[in-house]
């Protein structure tokens, strides 16, 4: 027990705490009101004036409830505390005061260890506090234990559940990366193998053939450039060790691959536009990965879908790919699922960019443009 404590005490705070939104000001304007009205509609309400005033006077606290959780914990749950005093030991009221249950909530979401620890206990002391000045029985006395310990639970619940999503997001994003490293890895490689064989062969013919040297030189040189060019794009990339394929890596001829007349399916077409010829093998390979993992998505998630295209254009400075299905609308979830982020990630280790979302009309698109060179920021 005493681990547990002292892990949670040092737990830091959430990361990413959302700051006042329309929502927050709407509610303080709707509470308002409310709270002035219930104690207009409820002449017999016990000690009125200090429970509307109370109710009134904390309705703020929510304002500040995920930026400063502790402190609103403190003293919304201590000026109840003065104010059942002054109220002859009874307990405030008003209906509307249930708003108060919003600050343990944020305090367990949002707040660190430390800060959720010892405001629990600012609640449970208030809560002891005012059974024992005003007793309302044991089923109203555990009622009301049971509906604060899980309201604190909820706000726990949340806030790990968050954690966790956000910790399978960087794995999508690190075997994303692995992924990409393995790819320009064995690209690198067979460009190395390239110059060894050549220099190779220089050697073995320099006697009898002297321009041959100079011609190997030459391909060296080139494949030398591109292998440099290849290594940029591995800068922050990780790569777990693994047996080396002195193969390059999947290209846009491999697209043809993806197509499928659609007897299990939609069935896929790809089109090609431009000039698609020197581009970075590291983009090749990322347009060739974007599009097998869109087409994948569209034959699993797309309902009705008919048909996918798959459509690459290159200029010249970028090539744009977009994959696009005809299957029924479709509402946006709040985040991207861990197979999208891994291609944004992709496409943002290359420099470009990658987007998906529903089509104004129906299906779901896929849209990523990358730089011909394909350079890692």
């Amino acid at each position: 027990m005493y681990g547990l404590i002292r892990s949670v005490w040092y737990e830091p705070r959430s990361p990413n705490v959302p700051r006042r939104v329309w929502r927050d000001w709407v509610l303080v304007g709707v509470l308002l009101p409310v709270a002035l009205l219930e104690g207009a509609v409820r002449p017999d309400m016990p000690s009125r004036v200090i429970s509307v005033s109370l109710t009134v006077a904390l309705v703020p606290t929510l304002l500040w409830r995920r930026t400063h959780p502790l402190p609103m914990v403190v003293i919304a749950f201590g000026a109840s505390g003065v104010a059942q005093v002054l109220a002859g030991g009874h307990s405030p009221e008003s209906n509307t005061m249930v708003y108060l249950l919003l600050l343990p909530y944020a305090l367990f979401r949002w707040g660190s260890g430390r800060e959720a620890i010892i405001g629990l206990a600012v609640v449970l002391v208030k809560a002891t506090f005012s059974v024992v000045l005003d007793y309302p029985g044991p089923a109203n006395t555990a009622a009301a234990f049971a509906v604060v310990l899980s309201v604190v639970a909820v706000g726990a619940a949340f806030r790990y559940r968050t954690r966790a999503r956000a910790r399978e997001l960087d794995q999508a994003k690190l075997l994303e990366r692995e992924q990409l490293a393995r790819d320009l890895h064995d690209t690198v490689a067979h460009h190395v193998s390239a110059m060894a064989i050549r220099a190779q062969a220089g050697l073995a013919t320099a006697a009898s053939r002297p321009d041959a040297a100079t011609e190997a030189l030459r391909v060296i040189e080139a494949e030398a450039a591109q292998a440099l060019a290849e290594m940029r794009a591995m800068v922050h990339v990780l790569r777990r060790n693994a047996p080396v394929d002195l193969a390059p890596g999947r290209s846009i001829a491999d697209l043809s691959q993806l197509e499928s007349p659609g007897q299990s399916g939609p069935s896929v077409r790809v089109e090609i536009e431009g000039d698609v010829a020197g581009l970075s093998p590291a983009v090749e390979a990322a347009v060739y990965r974007l599009s097998q993992e869109s087409v994948t998505n569209a034959r699993r998630h797309a309902r009705h879908a008919t048909h996918v295209l798959v459509r690459v254009s290159a200029d010249a400075t970028s090539v744009r790919l977009r994959v696009s299905d005809d299957g029924d609308p479709v509402r946006p979830s709040g985040t991207p699922g861990y197979g999208i982020t891994g291609m944004i990630e992709r496409a943002d280790l290359l420099g470009g960019t990658c987007v998906a979302g529903p089509d104004p009309d129906r299906g779901w698109s896929v849209t990523a443009v990358l730089p011909r060179t394909g350079v890692a920021g």
